[in-house]
């Protein structure tokens, strides 16, 4: 396994930031900075609902117990890098909020447990956003759901994606 980068946090990516994915030039520039390490595909521990929500993007809501143990990729990451995360993932926006996850090696629990940080959707609308999806949930985003992403760069001008959220869970699309 390759060395965890010096005062790092562990992040479990499962959407646009994993391999293949819109926003993992992000991912390819931290490491190429030596501010994150890949350490491989990891699951949940506990299964999580994983939606997808306006403009394709995926959503991790936290609510253990829910929905599927989520197919993902580990890093660690700086605190510098961390910045850089944050930043894309609106964390000051309220968009999505940094949590503590538990995530494993291996899909049936015999790996190792590694205590790490998640991206999940804000928790003033992650479980509505749950419950707007039908409690229905994914097990991985994938090349398909990649498909439906619309970067930011690609969005309508003057998109505010939280408050598009709030119009997508009051009905208004």
């Amino acid at each position: 396994m390759p060395m965890a980068v010096a005062n790092q946090v562990q992040i479990f990516t499962y959407g646009t930031l994993k391999q293949g994915h819109g926003n993992h030039h992000l991912m390819q520039d931290l490491i190429a900075r030596k501010d994150a390490v890949f350490l491989g595909s990891h699951f949940t521990l506990q299964p999580h609902p994983l939606v997808i929500g306006p403009y394709g993007i995926p959503y991790l809501i936290n609510l253990p117990g829910h929905g599927h143990r989520v197919k993902g990729e580990l890093y660690s990451v700086s605190a510098r890098g961390l910045v850089r995360l944050d930043q894309l993932e609106g964390t000051s926006i309220g968009h999505y909020e940094r949590l503590p996850i538990q995530v494993c090696k291996e899909e049936d629990k015999e790996g190792a447990v590694v205590a790490g940080e998640a991206y999940f959707a804000h928790g003033s609308f992650g479980e509505r956003l749950w419950e707007r999806k039908g409690k229905v949930g994914l097990v991985e985003f994938g090349e398909k759901e990649g498909k439906g992403y619309v970067r930011i760069e690609d969005r309508p001008h003057g998109c505010d994606v939280v408050r598009d959220i709030t119009s997508f869970l009051s009905g208004n699309e």
